[in-house]
């Protein structure tokens, strides 16, 4: 995952009057690590003697193909408008105003809860980066790991006497 402000990539252009008087957005992208494309070379390696013993076998090059398009194209990213989620054969955008909350599941996956009901699969976003999104959407989603004030207890000097 990276956090960058992308104000820097949208402002390039702008005068300077223009720069500063626009709010700065932060940006935070969630996806896997590219080092899993080894584990798909690590495939083809192991593959190629059975593909050059059998050539009917060289189909097996497209599980390892098939696995680094997905790790390549899945991600999702969260900026001041909303969450971007991309997927192998689609992107969607939510915008925060969507969002009734974020639901978390057993596996500490995470889905986005439209205002409808319906519940949107956020890839690559775990249970630890929802302090990073409550920053990055700027407190529309609360970040459950805040501690949360708690009420004052009564005081035991009234209760004896």
């Amino acid at each position: 995952m990276s956090t960058t402000g992308d104000a820097r990539n949208q402002e390039a252009g702008k005068p300077a009057s223009q720069q500063a008087s626009q709010p700065q957005h932060k940006r935070a992208v969630m996806r896997m690590p590219k080092t899993a494309v080894l584990g798909a070379l690590l495939v083809v390696v192991c593959a190629t003697p059975l593909a050059m013993a059998l050539p009917a076998l060289s189909v097996l090059y497209l599980f390892p193909i098939a696995f680094i398009v997905w790790l390549f194209r899945t991600q999702t990213v969260a900026d001041g408008n909303g969450l971007t989620v991309r997927t192998t054969f689609g992107t969607r955008f939510l915008r925060w105003s969507d969002l009734s909350g974020l639901a978390l599941t057993g596996k500490s996956t995470v889905r986005a809860v439209l205002t409808d009901g319906r519940q949107v699969s956020l890839p690559s976003v775990r249970v630890r980066h929802l302090p990073v999104l409550s920053l990055v959407s700027g407190g529309r989603i609360s970040d459950p790991t805040e501690p949360r004030p708690r009420p004052a207890a009564p005081s035991r000097a009234s209760e004896v006497s």
